[in-house]
């Protein structure tokens, strides 16, 4: 909307009209003054649990974390109206409101959790972890910044999820799941059937003779949705990608090393350390602890005087970068082995801490991976310019210039697609040739010709697209699709004349003729199918026809489609369920399995019971102005 007003406004008559319109709400400010504006806050609060107060700005992060991680899941862009389709602002509240909830509830409860279990659970987040499998500081840190969030702000964030957590333990950690719901599920899980059957074949209906035109027009007639033409559109789209602008012979060799150094862990092993600790409540007490020590006194001597037992000192085998604490970091590195520190104001309190094991580093060499480190910061720094040349394309766009053009003035690669349907499938069912394909087909059949469109955000960069041609979807005449129109009519003839084929065979069957004298009359060969397990194919039975002889009585017949030409009559001749042994690890894993689902649904309605008791207020006005869903 503003760069169509800054096109309007670079004309004559568009600045005069500009002039007139903003005057014109001056002079209205002026007579009706602009109290009210001041006057009718909006709401801050979208929803109220207890004495929680969940904000307007709380909602629209959490919704837009959402959003897009919902976009990366399905590499396409999702609208706004399809999110609200698919209930997700609903669904958003509703986890902020729960978690709210909880943390009443802990609240009152009186719960909390202590310094050391808060860190011990981020150390061992695998989210944090680098490629050796331990703590990685600079992957840490990195997640906060993507993440907008502060080292105490997450720490904050951490505990109350861990109080949370704890809540749910305690309502369902150890649930006694009844030996009749265990049996049940072994019973639906363990059983085996046996079966005989015949297998009809396309060829087994018979000479199908070909449609009269009556026959076929009528069939068309009743399924002309099936062969529309769908709509097509034609685009264009401009890609700027950081890969193709970067340019690693610029980046200067210092630059490469002071990189390498940073992630050394990347090329091999950097120098780890085994480090023990020993926690005081204070400062006093820790300096006492180490003077005693400088007197002679040993590290063990010190723990066993503070009931410190050999387990409880482990802090573990880390390099400097994995370790949480970075003021442990640096003095447990700059310690000679068995060595102990002076006291260290460490972040959960003051600390000595011991090596007693050196593992030297052992990388690859600088010049093994200098070219891979000058690609990575040159990619880094195309990003930069991305941002400026987006701008510059931004500028020539607003000035009305073809994509076209802009793609010819900066050397960009331009794609044009005559005609692509929403599948991203030109007409003759190839897939097209477009940046973001998926991404920028969904986009451009949200658009219209002459739209004025935002770029699309990619892992790299940017693509603009313009829709330039809509061919609307239509309905085909029976001459433009006849020779399809007759291959489904023939198919839909197979399929009805076999079904009534093995409708009086099962029924044989059920009266008592043997299956071989059935199968010798259809031409078919009789089969035996032996462990039939549900919703799985075996042999040439599909799994939906497995999961028919699972749904027909031991001694009795039936048919099911098998494939998509195929049918199976059947006769089911066995079934069998071995004793439940609960000590096995298949047993133990459908007990977890209930166990959760058991657990799952008791907290759903402790918390269902929390909510009312504590009151819960949702602002519905609140909630579409933090969503963008509000006129």
């Amino acid at each position: 909307m503003l760069r169509n007003m800054r096109k309007a406004g670079q004309t004559v008559v568009g600045k005069a009209i500009a002039t007139l319109f903003f005057g014109a709400l001056i002079v209205s400010f002026a007579i009706w003054g602009i109290g009210d504006i001041f006057r009718a806050t909006p709401a801050s609060a979208v929803a109220e649990v207890g004495g929680t107060t969940i904000t307007v700005d709380q909602v629209r992060a959490a919704y837009t974390n959402e959003l897009q991680r919902l976009g990366r899941q399905f590499r396409t862009v999702i609208s706004p109206e399809q999110a609200r389709a698919f209930g997700l602002d609903r669904q958003v509240v509703d986890n902020l409101v729960t978690e709210a909830v909880m943390a009443e509830q802990a609240k009152r409860m009186g719960l909390s959790v202590s310094n050391q279990l808060v860190a011990a659970s981020i150390m061992s987040n695998p989210a944090f972890k680098g490629s050796d499998g331990q703590f990685n500081r600079a992957l840490f840190d990195q997640a906060l910044r993507n993440a907008g969030l502060s080292e105490a702000g997450f720490v904050q964030e951490q505990r109350a999820a861990m109080t949370r957590l704890h809540l749910a333990e305690a309502l369902a950690g150890d649930i006694n799941v009844p030996l009749v719901a265990r049996e049940a599920l072994h019973r639906y899980s363990s059983e085996r059937r046996a079966a005989s059957y015949l297998m009809l074949t396309p060829a087994m209906a018979g000479e199908v003779p070909a449609p009269t035109d009556e026959q076929l027009q009528s069939f068309f007639n009743d399924r002309r949705s099936v062969f529309r033409a769908p709509e097509y559109r034609a685009v264009s789209a401009l890609a700027l990608d950081a890969a193709a602008l970067a340019k690693p012979e610029a980046v200067s060799d210092a630059d490469a090393r002071q990189r390498y150094e940073q992630q050394k862990a990347k090329y091999g092993s950097p120098e780890r350390r085994t480090i023990q600790q020993i926690s005081f409540p204070s400062q006093a007490e820790a300096e006492a602890a180490a003077a005693k020590i400088k007197d002679g006194a040993t590290f063990d001597a010190i723990a066993t005087e503070r009931n410190v037992s050999p387990q409880d000192m482990e802090l573990g085998t880390f390099t400097k970068a994995e370790m949480l604490d970075q003021a442990v970091a640096e003095a447990a590195f700059g310690l000679a082995q068995d060595s102990v520190s002076a006291p260290i104001a460490g972040r959960f309190g003051p600390v000595l801490v011991r090596v007693t094991q050196i593992q030297p580093e052992a990388v690859k060499p600088f010049e093994e991976v200098a070219a891979e480190l000058r690609q990575e910061i040159a990619v880094e720094r195309a990003q930069g310019q991305i941002e400026k040349i987006h701008d510059e394309i931004e500028d020539l766009r607003a000035g009305a210039k073809p994509l076209a053009d802009i793609a010819k003035e900066k050397g960009l690669p331009l794609a044009q697609v005559p005609a692509v349907d929403a599948n991203g499938l030109d007409k003759a069912g190839t897939a097209v040739a477009l940046p973001a394909r998926d991404a920028v087909v969904k986009a451009a059949f949200a658009s219209d010709i002459g739209v004025d469109n935002e770029p699309l955000r990619t892992a790299t960069g940017y693509v603009w697209y313009d829709v330039t041609g809509i061919e609307a979807s239509r309905e085909k005449n029976l001459d433009e699709v006849r020779e399809q129109v007759v291959a489904q009519w023939r198919d839909d003839q197979v399929a009805q004349r076999l079904s009534e084929k093995a409708r009086q065979l099962a029924e044989r069957l059920e009266k008592g003729e043997a299956i071989e004298t059935v199968a010798q009359e259809a031409g078919a060969p009789v089969k035996t199918a032996t462990d039939l397990a549900r919703n799985a194919a075996k042999d040439d039975l599909a799994a939906e026809t497995v999961n028919r002889i699972f749904a027909v009585p031991v001694g009795k017949a039936g048919h099911a489609a098998s494939g998509a030409e195929n049918r199976a009559v059947f006769k089911v001749t066995s079934a069998t369920v071995p004793p439940l042994v609960t000590t096995t690890p298949q047993a133990q894993n459908a007990e977890n399995q209930l166990r959760s689902g058991l657990g799952d649904d008791l907290i759903g309605e402790y918390i269902a019971q929390v909510r009312q008791d504590l009151g819960v207020t949702i602002n519905q006005q609140a909630l579409r102005r933090a969503t963008g869903s509000e006129l």
